[in-house]
């Protein structure tokens, strides 16, 4: 079984969050979500894009950092949106990662270094028709094609956090499939 940190989106360690991870957690894998937002949870992605501003982007970063720095070098790099960027870089840099689970989001694979790490496979999930997510479906491909170890996974639709059950975007259909891939992801690293 593998063992997952998974970071939250910008709206926080919202109730949808911990029941995908509680998901995970009873197909056996341990699963830790840390809060970067220290109880903070927010309305909108807006709201949370201002608390982030006002805190700083790095301040949180380094946070997502930390809660690595206390677990063993060999986990799943895993985030919902805002949470990619901290589990991307992690997972491109960090020795030992067994993997990445990017959500609703993709950094270019520059941001962190020259190419994706050997052996590291991952895994891109998003809406095509997403504001947000095709800002970033680019860099998604570029991934994809760069390496054998990376799937994309394109779904219809243009909610942009579809896979928390607790947000009004919420997608039961896609995201059942989403955590199935998941699933069958985490139990082949």
């Amino acid at each position: 079984m593998a063992e997952v940190l998974l970071y939250h989106h910008i709206q926080g360690l919202t109730d949808g969050v911990r029941a995908f991870a509680d998901e995970l957690r009873q197909a056996g894998h341990t699963v830790h979500t840390p809060d970067l937002f220290d109880g903070r949870t927010f309305g909108s992605i807006e709201e949370g894009f201002e608390f982030t501003s006002d805190t700083g982007f790095d301040a949180i970063r380094e946070r997502g950092a930390a809660a690595a720095d206390e677990l063993g070098t060999e986990l799943v790099y895993a985030g919902f949106s805002f949470g990619v960027m901290i589990a991307q870089r992690l997972a491109q840099t960090r020795p030992g990662a067994r993997g990445a689970l990017l959500m609703h989001s993709c950094i270019p694979v520059a941001e962190f270094g020259k190419a994706w790490p050997e052996g590291v496979p991952v895994q891109i999930h998003g809406k095509e028709g997403d504001e947000f997510f095709n800002e970033d479906l680019p860099a998604a491909r570029e991934l994809a094609d760069s390496t054998s170890d990376a799937e994309l996974f394109v779904y219809p639709g243009d909610q942009h956090l579809f896979a928390d059950s607790s947000l009004d975007a919420y997608d039961p259909e896609a995201s059942a499939l989403l955590t199935e891939r998941v699933r069958a992801f985490l139990a082949a690293v």
